[in-house]
């Protein structure tokens, strides 16, 4: 047995910082060996993610893998949702199926989708992949907790693909009129995109301003998304603030943790071949040979 399937022994529990960022390392490889092997995909922006989406299911959000419909669960929205190999990686190391059901990945008929499924797939909270309609439906999900005097929050992961669209906007107005308290908004700010820059095909800085401007708290300490300890203390940002509705602003990159694809948008959906994958494997090998020496 070996380490990730010790740690994973208890699932149920809170994980600490240590722990995460070698579950997000062990995770990210599992995600470049899936894409290697479909030979489809997106690499990028699912790598980018990969330390906030886990420790959202490990340490933040109240679920019940065992109940994957149970009504006062926590939601969760990809809404960039061509990083479903991230998401898929995550909910089968959470223990919402097996975890070598990932090689199933976009293959005809698999319940492991391109795209996030809803009605494939228990633990996918909502079916995505058209950029910008994540929040809108994060926000109508919002409305449900309140209306039915459930306690449940909806968390919102974006892109800036997704801020690029005009109904992100209405939605974060919308949101901002009825002050929400139960909708956080995520930003994996990476700023790279499949064709480029955010700042050469739509910059959105500066955007912490405009978020405020549209009338959201915004964290004013700056986050590292790839560092498991400023996520967690993000999630205490969470907690001890009053103003809603809330939106974190984490800075990633692209590619992370292989040094070739780190920042480019040309890894944004590209083909990992047998050459590259070789080289990205010695990488990601040494971040959870160094993850796992910090436990």
């Amino acid at each position: 047995m070996d380490t990730f399937e010790k740690l994973l022994l208890n699932r149920n529990r809170k994980f600490n910082d240590k722990e995460l960022a070698y579950i997000s390392a062990y995770l990210r490889k599992t995600m470049f060996t899936i894409l290697h092997e479909r030979g489809t995909g997106h690499w990028g922006g699912a790598s980018s993610a990969a330390e906030i989406v886990t420790c959202l299911y490990f340490s933040r959000l109240n679920i019940d893998p065992s109940k994957p419909n149970w009504e006062d669960r926590d939601r969760f929205i990809l809404s960039k949702g061509h990083a479903s190999v991230n998401l898929y990686s995550v909910l089968a190391a959470r223990g919402y199926f097996p975890f070598e059901k990932l090689h199933e990945f976009r293959t005809l008929g698999s319940q492991l989708q391109g795209h996030p499924a809803m009605l494939k797939l228990p633990g996918v909270d909502f079916s995505t992949g058209a950029l910008g309609h994540g929040l809108s439906v994060g926000l109508g999900m919002s409305f449900g907790s309140a209306l039915s005097g459930r306690n449940y929050k909806t968390y919102v992961l974006t892109g800036e693909g997704c801020l690029n669209e005009g109904s992100s906007w209405e939605a974060l107005m919308c949101a901002s009129k009825y002050k929400v308290k139960n909708l956080i908004l995520m930003i994996d700010y990476n700023r790279v995109q499949l064709d480029g820059t955010e700042s050469e095909i739509m910059p959105l800085d500066p955007l912490r301003d405009k978020l405020e401007a549209f009338g959201w708290s915004v964290n004013k300490e700056e986050y590292d998304g790839n560092n498991t300890s400023d996520i967690l203390r993000s999630f205490d940002w969470i907690d001890s603030s009053e103003s809603y509705p809330k939106a974190i602003i984490y800075n990633t990159v692209k590619g992370k943790n292989v040094g070739f694809s780190e920042g480019k948008n040309t890894w944004h959906g590209a083909k990992i071949d047998d050459e590259h994958y070789f080289i990205g494997l010695k990488d990601l090998d040494e971040d959870i040979k160094l993850k796992e020496a910090l436990l």
